[in-house]
Parts: structure tokens; C-alpha cells; sequence
């Protein structure tokens, strides 16, 4: 577990549980874009969240504020490759800060601690990628020194 610490507010980061899917879930559909895409049956979540807790390259983080309350994620993979003469990437996925939480330096605080985490995992390069759709995302990532240097392709499967 980690804590943070934010002019009056404490956080903590910590593995993900089981019992954390429903909240997490929460947290996913909690804008216009999530609210269309995600479930409400769990049986799917908690599929993934066994396959993404058994694998060790995966830390799946679940953020409390000081009174205990789910108030952020995120799922940080680090992904071995040979492209950059076998460099390491941290990809960071389901970012996702709750509306009551936003503002408080929260967000900025848990993607230096992703930094931290890939870098300490032998990680050289940090990626993201963002539904076009979130412009306010791209500003706070761009803010952070992530440059939207490649364009991303989605194609469904099945």
C-alpha cells in the first residue's frame, strides 16, 4: 500500500480485491462515454479481474480517500518488447479519477506514481492511449509531458 498525501486529503493505492470490481465498474462508467460502453453484469469484470490479478506484469490499483471510499483506478501493464533495443513500456489503462475527486491534484499525483511504478519495473517509456472524444484527458496528459505522437487503430474482434 501507498499513500499519498494532498494539502488536506490522504489517499491510499493499493492492489485491487475482488470485492473492489463493483466500485471499479462504477468508476469506469462514470461519464458519457463509460455509461454507453460498460455492463451492468459483473460476471464479465470479474472474469478479467482474475485474469489480470493472476499475471504478474499486472498491477490493477485501487485508490481510497481518507475515509476509506473507492475514488480512482488504474491498470498499469509493463510489456516487454525488442522494438528501442528491447526497452521496456509501462502502458497505463482505465485511468479513471471520480467526479468528486477531480481537482484536488489526485490525478497528477497517481500518473507520477505510475512513473515510479514502471520505472521500478524496469520500464524506459511510459504509454497511454485516450478516446479521442476526451479532450479534457488529452490536456491533462499533454500537461504531463505525454505527447500524442502516434495515431491508435481499434478494429473489434468477433
Amino acid at each position: 500500500m501507498t499513500e499519498l498525501q494532498l494539502a488536506d486529503r490522504r489517499f491510499t493505492i493499493e492492489r485491487a480485491t475482488a470485492s473492489d470490481v463493483p466500485g471499479l465498474v462504477a468508476l469506469l462508467a462514470d461519464d458519457s462515454i463509460g455509461a454507453a460502453r460498460e455492463s451492468p453484469d459483473l460476471a464479465p469484470y470479474l472474469t478479467a479481474f482474475r485474469e489480470i490479478d493472476a499475471d504478474p506484469h499486472q498491477y490493477l490499483a485501487a485508490v481510497r480517500d481518507e475515509s476509506g471510499d473507492l475514488v480512482a483506478m488504474l491498470q498499469l501493464t509493463v510489456i516487454p518488447g525488442l522494438a528501442r533495443a528491447g526497452a521496456k513500456r509501462l502502458q497505463i489503462e482505465a485511468f479513471r479519477v471520480s467526479s468528486s475527486t477531480r481537482g484536488t491534484g489526485l490525478g497528477t499525483a497517481l500518473m507520477e506514481w505510475a512513473a515510479a511504478h514502471g520505472a521500478a519495473r524496469g520500464a524506459t517509456l511510459a504509454q497511454l492511449t485516450s478516446d479521442k472524444q476526451r479532450v479534457d484527458a488529452h490536456r491533462f496528459y499533454e500537461r504531463l509531458g505525454y505527447a500524442a505522437s502516434h495515431e491508435g487503430f481499434k478494429r473489434p474482434l468477433g
